[in-house]
């Protein structure tokens, strides 16, 4: 499951841009190959992070995953030449993320996608305690 399409990433900052950061064989056009390959890191990255707490895949995709999900492929497209701006949003997402991954925060599912508190109980044996306060009370 993709979180953000390229379609999404054109709505947020345009062609122009894109084209800048993507085409590298001088074309005048979006290459969809580097494109896809910063949505899909951007979807691994995102999964690391909702991997704790949710079910994945999940069963759509908030809008807020969008927008956080084209800050970070955008981020990534960037690579060293980042604005202030571009870091900004990435930082906005990750601290987003963490949030997510830590309960903070949550993706407002409806309540059978949201994750369920583990339940159960910890079983353990041992051997028979040797040495006790009745075996060693003389002492």
């Amino acid at each position: 499951m993709t979180y953000a399409t390229q379609q999404d990433m054109i709505d947020r900052f345009g062609e122009q841009e894109l084209i800048e950061l993507t085409d590298r064989d001088q074309l005048g056009v979006i290459d969809a190959t580097v494109m896809a390959k910063a949505l899909a890191d951007a979807d691994a990255e995102i999964n690391a992070y909702l991997v704790a707490r949710y079910t994945l895949p999940l069963a759509g995709t908030p809008p807020i995953l969008t927008k956080f999900a084209a800050d970070v492929a955008r981020y990534q497209l960037y690579d060293t030449k980042a604005t202030e701006q571009v870091k900004a949003r990435y930082d906005d997402a990750v601290k987003f993320f963490k949030m997510l991954s830590s309960g903070a925060v949550s993706l407002g599912l409806d309540p059978a996608s949201e994750p369920v508190a583990a339940t159960g109980s910890v079983k353990f044996s041992a051997p028979t305690r040797v040495f006790n306060d009745d075996s060693l009370g003389g002492y």
